[in-house]
């Protein structure tokens, strides 16, 4: 049975690969609008599990784009 094919675009951000690993792969987080970089969700293996990066410490999320960024790492699993 094949995967489900994963959510990469929502209300705000969309999600665009940039790496395939052996057995982990790298997006870049992208706002809709701009296209602009907003981070990278990558493996963290410190935490066994996927991690949002985001590339400016300035950056403002509301509710609604992290819970996003959340169902996508856990597409991810």
């Amino acid at each position: 049975m094949a995967n489900k094919p994963r959510k990469t675009r929502y209300k705000f951000i969309h999600f665009v690969e940039v790496e395939k690993k052996p057995k982990t792969e790298v997006y870049s987080c992208r706002n809709n609008s701009t296209s602009d970089e907003l981070g990278i969700v990558k493996w963290y293996s410190t935490w066994r599990c996927y991690a949002f990066f985001p590339v400016f410490g300035d950056l403002v999320f509301n509710a609604g784009c992290l819970s996003d960024i959340t169902h996508f790492m856990e597409q991810m699993k």
